[in-house]
């Protein structure tokens, strides 16, 4: 996998023109397009199609939570549109997960496509410790014991892999192997003028999480708002490929 396929670019946009223009300039830079519930909500399925006919590959981010079959309706949904990557709640539980990967297993074969990665969102990146504990009743666990909890539990299930934040990753990776893919939101470029959390409290830079264990970055506003597009992108890809090399490094000294 290239440096540029490990980039996921937030198309966190009201309108499908807005979404296709920052696809056609991206296009060719970039892993993937998330499309999220602002836009998917304003433009529909066919905003997913629309950026597959121009090239991109396209991971729909609507975090399913509901009971088994109505969740398993949705993935089968999901695999005929023939996106890359979509994802579900972990705290759903067992039975929505294992519903959820059955049913993309069995309408990617009916259909002869490949199957979407399914992604379990373990604890959401604007979730603190304490509202852990006060607000969704999970006390006397870390954020950190929680995500790898739900990673093994997804896993377990038939589920490819999880949606974490950087602070999650060392512990979610050494709960599950290197073979649950893991995808990173909450990432500030240092360079675009700090680490502003905005709406996310557990945040750091491509590099960092690259270097952590991260297989994918999901990166928003850093791109899709700099003044040259283009370039923001190549430089955080060209950040991924160094982390890699880094790490490449360290574990070689290792060994």
């Amino acid at each position: 996998m290239e440096p540029k396929d490990a980039l996921i670019v937030a198309l966190d946009v009201d309108t499908g023109e807005e979404a296709l223009a920052l696809a056609r300039e991206l296009a060719d830079e970039v892993g993937a397009f998330k499309v999220g519930m602002q836009l998917f909500n304003s433009e529909g399925p066919d905003v997913v199609r629309r950026i597959q006919e121009l090239g991109g590959r396209v991971f729909v981010d609507l975090k399913f939570h509901d009971i088994p079959n109505t969740v398993a309706a949705a993935s089968r949904v999901m695999a005929r549109l023939g996106c890359a990557m979509f994802t579900l709640h972990a705290a759903g539980g067992s039975d929505m997960l294992w519903a959820a990967s059955q049913a993309v297993r069995d309408e990617s074969a009916a259909q002869g496509v490949d199957e979407p990665l399914i992604l379990a969102v373990t604890v959401l990146t604007s979730i603190g410790q304490d509202q852990l504990a006060r607000e969704m009743l999970i006390p006397g666990a870390s954020v950190e014991e929680v995500a790898a909890a739900w990673g093994r539990m997804a896993q377990a299930c038939g589920i490819g892999g999880v949606v974490c934040s950087p602070r999650e990753i060392t512990a979610v990776r050494k709960a599950c192997g290197p073979e649950l893919r893991i995808v990173t939101p909450g990432i500030r470029p240092s360079w675009t003028g700090g680490l502003a959390a905005d709406d996310q409290r557990r945040i750091t830079t491509p590099a960092q999480a690259i270097s952590l264990g991260a297989d994918y970055i999901v990166v928003g506003r850093p791109i899709t708002r700099a003044r040259n597009r283009l370039e923001a992108a190549k430089r955080i890809a060209a950040e991924i490929a160094d982390a890699r090399t880094a790490k490449g490094a360290d574990q070689a000294h290792e060994e």
